[in-house]
């Protein structure tokens, strides 16, 4: 009866062993390989790049009229943009900056005296300084605000050289009447203008400026001087006379 029998490695030709182990390291190398690749380890390697020199095949000449094409496109793209518009500068027909306002024309609060009252209001008839009665002072009329208003008694008459100053250019006959405030010391103040003749004379104006010249005596009543009442004033001009 015939018997099989495995043959042992060291059996084997050493040429054959050897290359049954090389084949063996080459798979485990192998195997070991492609693990690590699987498991990003080791990146795959890289395709090769060719580098190469590219060469325009395209006639010199066609390549110029193609540019010289381009650029008026080019040029055309551009002038196709909006180019903004500056804004027209319009000047002012008329001025903007308004003149001023005309001051408003200051009234002077007149007060209507009958012509007894005027006439008993002209202190030119009454006596010089020192010369006043001893009664009470007469009531003519009513002041700007309804104050009674007395005729006034000069403590010392004013001069021509006094008055003149204030008379406008070209003087006309007639009289300025005023009427003022007493106050201490003989003196008048917060005169206002009454009447004037002729009018548009100017000289009730020319009375007031003067007025701060004047020396009248407060008006009286129980013997007792009252300062701060309300005394009428008027001053007659007459070229003959020297201009008063």
């Amino acid at each position: 009866m015939s018997t099989y029998r495995l043959v042992a490695p060291y059996e084997h030709s050493p040429l054959r062993r050897r290359l049954s182990g090389l084949a063996l390291a080459l798979a485990i190398n192998l195997g070991l390989l492609l693990l690590l690749m699987s498991l990003g380890i080791i990146p795959p390697p890289a395709p090769k790049t060719t580098t190469g020199i590219v060469i325009d095949l395209i006639p010199e000449s066609r390549s110029a009229s193609s540019t010289k094409k381009a650029e008026p496109r080019q040029q055309r793209v551009k002038q196709d943009k909006p180019v903004p518009k500056v804004p027209p500068i319009i000047l002012p027909v008329k001025p903007t900056i308004a003149p001023p306002p005309k001051p408003a024309e200051i009234k002077q609060p007149w007060v209507e005296l009958s012509s007894g009252d005027m006439a008993a209001s002209d202190i030119s008839k009454l006596g010089s300084s020192g010369s006043g009665s001893a009664g009470d002072s007469e009531a003519v009329g009513h002041g700007p605000n309804g104050e009674t208003l007395y005729a006034a008694e000069w403590a010392r008459e004013p001069t021509s050289a006094e008055l003149r100053g204030y008379l406008p250019s070209d003087p006309q006959d007639g009289y300025g009447l005023i009427a003022c405030k007493t106050i201490p010391g003989n003196r008048v103040d917060n005169c206002v203008a009454l009447d004037q003749y002729p009018l548009g004379s100017h000289l009730a104006a020319a009375v007031l400026n003067a007025a701060w010249q004047f020396r009248v005596r407060p008006p009286r009543k129980n013997g007792r001087p009252m300062i701060g009442e309300w005394v009428s004033i008027r001053i007659d001009y007459s070229s003959s006379r020297g201009g008063r």
